[in-house]
């Protein structure tokens, strides 16, 4: 499948989401994070920079993963993961996503090593942007 991630040696490490409705999440990472989508179902991913996010809606248990469910994270449930994205400049990512959509939960916040900020994705999951060395804010 082309723009699929497949090595042709060693690993590549991507990040799968659960997530309720396919289409708006595969279209909010496209658009919040400049996206390429490769391919828009079965599952549903999105190229960014140098990694992929793959998003299906869950299920119960199969062959490869017996006794595992996958289910989208609820509004409310405590966070357990997050996706850190490293980025040069965050006042410029900060403007260009809140004018997409993005709903951050402060501004950006120099926390003396880094400056980050936290946004929800359309199943309530935390996004963390950081840049690195604090360079604005």
């Amino acid at each position: 499948m082309e723009g699929f991630p497949a090595p042709d040696q060693g690993l590549i490490v991507t990040h799968f989401l659960t997530v309720r409705d396919v289409e708006v999440s595969r279209e909010f990472y496209a658009e919040i994070f400049g996206g390429r989508v490769v391919p828009a179902e079965n599952p549903a991913t999105v190229r960014v920079a140098n990694t992929w996010i793959i998003m299906n809606p869950g299920g119960g248990p199969t062959p490869d993963k017996p006794d595992v469910t996958l289910t989208a994270p609820e509004p409310g449930d405590p966070v357990s993961a997050f996706l850190n994205v490293r980025v040069a400049d965050i006042a410029q990512f900060h403007a260009r996503a809140r004018a997409k959509g993005a709903e951050f939960l402060t501004e950006p916040q120099d926390r003396g090593a880094e400056v980050r900020c936290y946004f929800r994705d359309p199943d309530e999951r935390r996004v963390v942007w950081r840049v690195r060395p604090a360079r604005s804010g």
